[in-house]
């Protein structure tokens, strides 16, 4: 396989991968609607780099690193789920007017640091791209550094193109909501947020 072709495979897989909506694409689509489509956008990219981080671990074929997250999962799921529910807790009870501040570069920082987190303590990741490296046969370093990198810089992209299209689609909205739409949005994201949370920690729970 040609280097464009790992790079374009890794495109593919990133973009398959985060486009499932699930927390982090209900929690982009409020920080859109609220604070805007950079926001949102920067929320996305914490996912996309965790995407890359756990895709980096596929291609290069680090079957210990698996082992220990897969290992450690009832732990990553409760620590993901807490963090989901006091997420969704918190965007419930906000109001329209806390979303706006005067300061946007801490505000993009949390973005991003947050989506980042709750996508690496999501075991369902590492396991989804070890799962399809293994299928396609693209683990072991997928024949160098070089194509890993490749295929791990494709994941990176195609999954931020997912954020791209969905903050840009949903930034056609925001000008249509008035407080009290907004306000409809956040009780509504928030209820979804922790409801996937609650899930976390029960499955987390279970499986101890």
């Amino acid at each position: 396989m040609t280097e464009g072709g790992f790079f374009l495979r890794g495109l593919v897989i990133g973009f398959s991968i985060a486009a499932p909506v699930g927390p982090i694409g209900v929690l982009c689509i409020r920080r859109t609607l609220a604070d805007g489509r950079v926001v949102g956008f920067v929320s996305g990219l914490g996912a996309a780099t965790a995407d890359a981080v756990y895709g980096s671990i596929a291609a290069l074929g680090l079957s210990a690193v698996t082992t220990l997250l897969v290992g450690h999962q009832t732990w990553l799921r409760l620590i993901g789920g807490a963090f989901l529910c006091y997420l969704g807790y918190r965007i419930f009870i906000s109001r329209p007017a806390d979303n706006v501040t005067g300061t946007l570069n801490p505000q993009l920082a949390g973005a991003y640091t947050s989506t980042l987190l709750l996508t690496l303590t999501n075991p369902l990741t590492i396991l989804s791209f070890a799962a399809v490296f293994a299928g396609l046969g693209l683990g072991s370093a997928a024949g160098g550094l070089r194509p890993a990198g490749l295929m791990v810089l494709g994941v990176f992209l195609g999954s931020a193109l997912w954020w791209a299209i969905l903050s840009g689609l949903t930034g056609f909205l925001r000008g249509r909501l008035e407080v009290g739409g907004l306000r409809w949005v956040n009780r509504l994201s928030g209820a979804i947020i922790a409801a996937f949370g609650i899930a976390a920690l029960a499955t987390g729970v279970r499986w101890r």
